[in-house]
């Protein structure tokens, strides 16, 4: 019997997977992005990364992750809106 194609089950290292779950985030890269990169399901990312934090091999996410961000410069109006057309903040909030 011939098998095409290539074999799907693979054999990964724990420092394979370390750095597979350690790429995501880096330089903006997207868990999605990371496992089409190295051919293995999100799921299976989860998964290692889930592991890897019971055995406290990676941090924990407690709390909120602050990233850099650049927003540009205002985009400014080139009329100046009437006052007789801003809502009151007790209105818009109603």
């Amino acid at each position: 019997m011939e098998i095409l194609g290539r074999e799907r089950r693979r054999r990964w290292s724990n420092a394979e997977k370390l750095d597979i779950v350690a790429a995501v985030g880096v330089n903006g890269e997207t868990l999605a992005r990371v496992a089409r990169r190295y051919d293995v399901s999100r799921s299976q990312i989860y998964q290692w990364r889930h592991l890897f934090r019971k055995r406290g091999l990676l941090p924990a996410a407690d709390g909120p992750t602050f990233l850099p961000v650049d927003i540009g410069a205002p985009m400014l109006s080139a009329e100046p809106v009437p006052e007789d057309r801003i809502a009151p903040v007790r209105a818009a909030l109603r």
